[in-house]
């Protein structure tokens, strides 16, 4: 038997036929990434430098819901990747079956001194 969810409540799937994407995939992902991540500079003043992981959920309607730091390196790093991840554009939906569903997605968001 089937359980039945109500939609808010509907469980966020890691594997699913069709992935969600950022509009314009994952080299638009990585332009926006470049273009709106801002190096905190104490983090720059204090050469702490790192890859943080960002997990969330695309849900069916493409919003990006539950950000939250997976791998952290540094608060300053960590609170500014998920700044970026909560202000980015509504993604393509993940799918399943052919109906959009709720999927949870990490990207890694790196911090490199030049």
């Amino acid at each position: 038997a089937d359980e039945v969810q109500s939609d808010d409540k509907e469980k966020a799937l890691d594997v699913v036929e069709v992935l969600p994407k950022f509009p314009g995939g994952d080299v638009k992902l990585m332009e926006y990434l470049m273009e709106n991540v801002r190096y905190p500079k104490e983090a720059q003043d204090s050469a702490v430098q790192g890859r943080v992981v960002v997990g969330f959920i695309v849900e069916k309607d493409g919003t990006i819901t539950n950000a939250r730091v997976e791998r952290a390196v540094n608060p300053l790093l960590d609170a500014e990747a998920l700044r970026v991840v909560e202000s980015m554009p509504k993604w393509i939906p993940g799918r399943q079956k052919g109906k959009p569903v709720r999927v949870k997605f990490n990207v890694p968001i790196s911090f490199r001194l030049q």
